[in-house]
Order: structure tokens, then sequence, then C-alpha cells
């Protein structure tokens, strides 16, 4: 007879699903720019269309998919799926976006400031109190911004773009009465009729889908490449503990600025020299009081067994 999770320790086959999920999310640079000739929106549709036949699978297999065809009769929840759709996808185009136009460094700085702007969310929505420690990271990661704004004259749209849409979108998302895969296969669902319009479209108008042989195999990969981590993350995320998920958050946008200066050469250089250091270090910041809170909580579990026992 199997035991639920410990929701206190992180179980082994939950490191390894979360920890593969950052890092398919950390390689999947290098495969979107091989699609760079593929306008984004384009892309995104294939994201759709093909991830939704791996979601449907492992729905049936898991025996849930009663669950979305529910949740097709009711209203509200039908909105709330939709808005949390129309997040993800814009995520989706932004970030396909500045792969392909070699703007991965502002990819990597946004998933680098989200988990700071999470919490900023939480303080200004949930009223929840922030440490010392958080406020000086989201200072350091606000200075961070306004040194890369005033270096270019704009705001880094890439980056901004990314947080605010990945951080509402979670922020949604845990509104969301389903499970992660039944979520998430009612978000391409629901977002399947205009995969299947636009590509229509772009069909009769003559534009796009005459591609060679190796750019069609990569755009049905798309599905694989959308789902199979999304997947491993929501069933990773069950096994491990808040904390660790915290920290193994950082692997993926790290992957990412390693593969914009390594792998396609974008310059680092400039105010960024600046601003990488500042949000490296509000992030330090940030872990520190997360495993601080993490050991308070686990020397109160204790005190609180141990007076239960006298």
């Amino acid at each position: 007879m199997s035991s639920a999770p410990d929701p206190q320790t992180d179980s082994p086959i939950g490191l390894v699903y979360a920890l593969s999920a950052y890092l398919c999310w950390g390689a999947l640079p290098i495969y979107m720019k091989a699609l760079s000739d593929v306008p984004a929106a384009e892309i995104i549709a294939h994201r759709v269309i093909w991830s939704l036949p791996i979601a449907a699978a492992v729905l049936i297999w898991q025996g849930r998919q009663d669950q979305v065809l529910a949740a097709l009769r009711q209203p509200r929840l039908l909105a709330m799926a939709a808005l949390t759709a129309v997040l993800i996808s814009a995520n989706w185009l932004i970030y396909v976006w500045a792969i392909t136009h070699d703007h991965a460094l502002d990819a990597a700085l946004g998933y680098y400031i989200n988990p700071l702007f999470s919490v900023l969310l939480g303080a200004l929505v949930l009223k929840e109190v922030l440490s010392r420690s958080q406020l000086l990271a989201i200072a350091l990661a606000a200075g961070a911004v306004v040194i890369l704004t005033v270096q270019a004259g704009r705001l880094p749209m890439v980056a901004m773009g990314l947080t605010l849409s990945w951080g509402t979108y979670a922020y949604c998302k845990k509104r969301l009465p389903l499970g992660p895969n039944q979520g998430f296969t009612l978000e391409v669902l629901l977002l399947m009729p205009l995969a299947l319009i636009y590509l229509g479209w772009m069909g009769a108008t003559g534009q796009g889908l005459s591609y060679d042989a190796g750019t069609w195999a990569l755009l049905l990969g798309c599905g694989p490449v959308t789902a199979i981590p999304l997947l491993f993350y929501a069933n990773g995320a069950k096994l491990i503990r808040l904390s660790t998920i915290g920290i193994l958050q950082y692997v993926t946008p790290t992957l990412i600025f390693l593969c914009a200066v390594i792998v396609f050469g974008e310059p680092f250089e400039g105010a960024r020299l600046v601003a990488f250091p500042m949000i490296w270090a509000a992030l330090a910041i940030y872990t520190a009081s997360l495993l601080r809170q993490a050991g308070r909580r686990r020397r109160d579990r204790r005190l609180a067994a141990t007076r239960r026992m006298q």
C-alpha cells in the first residue's frame, strides 16, 4: 500500500520530474532558434495544435478526461480557463519572438525577475507581508530594470512582458479549480480553434506552410517540447517542497542566459553588466529568505510535535 507524499520532504522522483522540466525549458531556445524563419505566431499555433493530442492522451491514461468534459459545461470555469489560455499564449508568443529575434538575454532577464514579481503580486493583491530581505530583493530588481531602461531609453519590453504574463498566469492558474494536467488540456483545447483559423488564413493567403521537411519536423515537434516539460513540472511540483521549487526555477533562466551568450553570441555588455549582477544578488537574497522561512517552519513543527508528546 503506497503512502501519500510527505509535503515536508523532497521525493527523489519529484526532483527528477521538476529538474527535467527546468532543463527542458532551459534548452528550448536552441530548438526555437532553429525555427527563426517561421513567424512567431505560426509557431505558437503549432505548439497549441500538437500539444493537445499529448495532453489528451495523458488525461485518458489517467482516467481524468471527464473532468475536462465537465468543465466545458461550466461557464465561470470556462471563463477562468480562457483567461489563463490567453495569458500563457501571450507568454509563449513573447518568448518565441524574443528567441527568434536575438533577444534571448531579455528572455532570461524576464524569467529571472518573475519570482520577485510573484512576491510583489502577493503583497499587492493578497496583502502578504514582505520581510526586509524580500523588500531589498524587489528593490534591487527594480533598480536593475531602471538601469536597463535609462541605457536603452525605454523599458525592457520583452523582459517585462514575460514577467507580467507568466506571473499573472501563475496567479490565475492557482485559482483555476482543475488539476494541472486537466487545466493545461482545457487551455490548449480553447486555443485550438484560433490556432486552426490562423493557420487556415495563412494557407489561404499563401503565407507560410511551404516549408522543407526539416522545418515541418520541428513544427510537429512543438507539441512534445511544449507538453512534456509542463507535464513533468505538474507532477514534480506535487512531490517536492515549495522552497525547493523556488531554487530550481533559476535553472531555466540560467540556461537561457548561457545559450544567449555562449551559443547565440548575444552581446553581454554595457548596462547588462550592471543589471544582471543586481538581479543575481536579488535572487540570492530572496532564496536565502526562502530557506530561512522553511527552516523556521520545520523548527516550529518539531516544537509542536514535541509538545504534543509531552
